[in-house]
C-alpha cells in the first residue's frame, strides 16, 4: 500500500479533522485478551477503585493504539507510519455505564526530506489531555 495523503498537499499548520472514539469496558477486555494486561485495572471496578482510582481506566497501549489508528486512517496506509510515541499523562476512565470517548486531532508540526512529515497529535478524554508529546513521521505519497 501507499499512503493516499500527497506530500505536496499538506503544508505545515495543515490540521487534520478531530475524531471520537467511543471505549467501553468490552474494548478494554478484548484488548487485554489480545496484549495479555490482564491487569484488574482494566476491568475490574472494585479493584480499581480500591487502588484509588476513580474507575476502570483504558490501558495506555490501547489509549496509544488509538492515536495509532488516527495517523492510518488519515494516511491511508499503516506501513505509511514510520516512527510513533507519547508520553501518557491523564488515564482514560471508562465508567460501566456509557463508556468513555477519546477524541484525537493533528496537526503537521514539520516537513521533513524524502515525503516525511511530522503530525503532531492531541488526545483528550473527559476535557483532560491524556496524551502529550504525541507524535508521528509518517511517509506520504
Amino acid at each position: 500500500m501507499t499512503a493516499k495523503v500527497k506530500y505536496a498537499d499538506v503544508e505545515v499548520g495543515t490540521e487534520i479533522p478531530a475524531q471520537t472514539y467511543k471505549v467501553d469496558r468490552a474494548n478494554l477486555v478484548m484488548y487485554a485478551g489480545a496484549s495479555g494486561d490482564f491487569n484488574p485495572i482494566h476491568w475490574r471496578e472494585s479493584f480499581a477503585k480500591a487502588v484509588g482510582l476513580p474507575d476502570v481506566i483504558a490501558h495506555g497501549m490501547f489509549t496509544m493504539a488509538q492515536g495509532g489508528r488516527f495517523v492510518t486512517d488519515w494516511a491511508g496506509d499503516p506501513g505509511a507510519v514510520v516512527d510513533y510515541g507519547v508520553r501518557f499523562s491523564s488515564p482514560v476512565v471508562v465508567p460501566d455505564e456509557g463508556g468513555a470517548s477519546l477524541e484525537i486531532s493533528g496537526t503537521v508540526e514539520e516537513k521533513l526530506d524524502d515525503g516525511k512529515v511530522v503530525v503532531a497529535l492531541t488526545a483528550r478524554s473527559n476535557d483532560q489531555k491524556v496524551l502529550t508529546r504525541a507524535k508521528a513521521v509518517v511517509r506520504l505519497a
